[in-house]
C-alpha cells in the first residue's frame, strides 16, 4: 500500500465514523489527513492498517471526552 493510499483510506474511515465534522465545527478531514501521516511514519502502526489506526486514535477522543 502507498503511502497515499495509507491516508486516503485512513481518513475515509474516520469520517464514516466520525462524520464530516468535530461539534466544535472543524473538519474531520483535515484532522485526518494531519494525524494518518503520523501513523503512516511509525511502520509499527502502519503494519495495523489505516482502518485500525484510525479506530485506535477515535478510541482517545472517548476517553477524553
Amino acid at each position: 500500500m502507498t503511502q497515499s493510499e495509507f491516508i486516503e483510506r485512513f481518513v475515509a474511515h474516520m469520517i464514516a465514523e466520525a462524520g464530516e465534522t468535530f461539534p466544535d465545527g472543524t473538519s474531520v478531514a483535515e484532522y485526518a489527513r494531519e494525524t494518518a501521516q503520523t501513523y503512516w511514519d511509525d511502520e509499527d502502526q502502519r503494519s495495523e492498517g489505516p482502518e485500525e489506526c484510525a479506530d485506535c486514535d477515535m478510541s482517545y477522543w472517548e476517553a477524553s471526552a
